[in-house]
């Protein structure tokens, strides 16, 4: 089989980037290894986080770090013996989020979350897909004074410096907003600008039944046999239903890129934050209306289709290690005092990898040293807000259009010696 463009991983961002490829007149067809959204776009708080301009950092204060270090917390949980491999990452991680680094990074990585909303908008009205979404922002509640105070001023300052909409909220809005909420809350925070995603796997298929209307088709097949077919100057990859070949490659894998990009001789400080979710009924007839962020325990329960998701923070290990889901126990615990929820509705939990740069931005762009290679991953936390906007942005440097944003502060070179 010959295409004009392979894309590597049919998560959000695998998926947009065919998308738009698809609509500039390509041949696409996209490679994975199972269905569309089934790995680390599956699982996640199901936002479109327009607020999210400072990604998130690894805090600086001693107080902070001396509670991760127990290992004891729901929003950071780690392996030790996976330490001794993340050390070096983590180092460069902690470097950048120091304060005036952290301050540049948002400057640059704010174009993509300026237009997370607009691009996922184009894509929801094609595919048909609006009765997924939300458009009434999300929140944070808060237990004490002193965090809710200092969230109030971090949304004055991004209000200030990057347009972005919050609403603050008294203790009676906020039990007028949730009265199912049982925990003893001093005030919340309303982001007004994100959009709220009922159910991000039926998203994921919709944006596929869209690509496949454009002509474009989704294959089973295995990154990792991905060859440079030098005679041809293009790119095959191996499938059941025959090796598929193509001038271009495009890959989106995530988590698992150095499958492909090791072979080919790059080598990306790539590491996993690992989350995982469980979905619950409800007791006693409540109803959580909103998507909530208990900030200073740091689980999310977001009222889905299939129930009430419960998302913890991050796991530091080895990516495929078996799963420990002791931060969805410890959340679990604390999340049935704070709201009524009822039976578990899944039959395990569910893990899920988030691919990580050290300087928190993802890597996007052309291979410097191979023709017709091109790189979509390492979006971290905010792989579903992204995957649009990198999709066009990228789409449109593969074919020679001025790109929706500048891509050149997410250039592959800059990991590169």
């Amino acid at each position: 089989m010959k295409t004009d463009v392979i894309v590597l991983g049919a998560g959000i961002v695998g998926i947009s980037t065919a998308i738009h490829l698809a609509r500039r007149g390509k041949n696409v067809v996209l490679v994975d290894r199972r269905g569309a959204g089934e790995e680390t776009s599956f699982g996640n708080a199901g936002l479109i986080q327009r607020e999210g301009v400072f990604p998130y950092g690894f805090p600086h204060d001693f107080g902070a770090l001396f509670r991760y270090a127990l290992n004891n917390t729901i929003d950071a949980h780690y392996h030790v013996r996976a330490l001794p491999g993340l050390i070096p990452f983590l180092a460069r991680y902690w470097w950048h989020s120091g304060f005036t680094q952290h301050q540049a990074i948002a400057r640059l990585y704010a174009p993509l979350i300026e237009n997370s909303v607009t691009e996922h908008a184009d894509l929801i009205n094609a595919a048909g897909a609006g009765h997924l979404i939300r458009h009434d922002g999300w929140m944070k509640v808060f237990r004490t004074e002193k965090a809710r105070d200092a969230a109030y001023r971090e949304a004055e300052r991004l209000s200030a410096g990057f347009g972005v909409s919050h609403q603050k909220l008294s203790t009676s809005e906020l039990k007028t907003i949730e009265p199912g909420i049982r925990a003893e809350l001093v005030g919340g925070l309303r982001w007004s600008d994100p959009w709220s995603i009922r159910d991000p796997h039926s998203l994921n298929k919709a944006y596929l039944a869209y690509f496949e209307s454009l002509g474009g088709r989704l294959v089973s097949g295995d990154a990792a046999t991905l060859e440079h077919v030098l005679e041809g100057a293009g790119w095959r990859v191996a499938t059941p239903e025959g090796p598929v070949e193509a001038l271009e490659v495009v890959v989106a894998l995530g988590p698992w890129a150095d499958t492909v990009t090791r072979k080919l001789g790059y080598r990306f400080p790539l590491a996993v934050k690992r989350g995982y979710h469980m979905h619950y009924g409800t007791a006693d007839n409540a109803t959580l209306n909103n998507w909530v962020l208990d900030a200073e325990k740091g689980y999310f329960l977001a009222p889905m289709l299939r129930g009430i998701r419960l998302t913890t923070g991050a796991e530091f290990a080895h990516r495929d290690a078996p799963k420990t889901p002791v931060q969805l126990t410890r959340a679990e615990r604390v999340a049935r005092e704070f709201f009524p929820l009822g039976e578990r509705r899944d039959p395990e939990p569910w893990m899920g990898a988030r691919p990580c740069t050290p300087d928190m931005m993802p890597i996007i762009g052309k291979a410097p040293r191979h023709q017709g290679l091109w790189f979509a991953f390492g979006h971290a936390h905010h792989g579903m807000t992204l995957g649009p906007v990198t999709g066009r942005a990228l789409a449109e440097v593969m074919t020679g259009e001025k790109t929706v944003i500048d891509l050149a502060p997410y250039r592959p070179e800059r990991f590169l010696a």
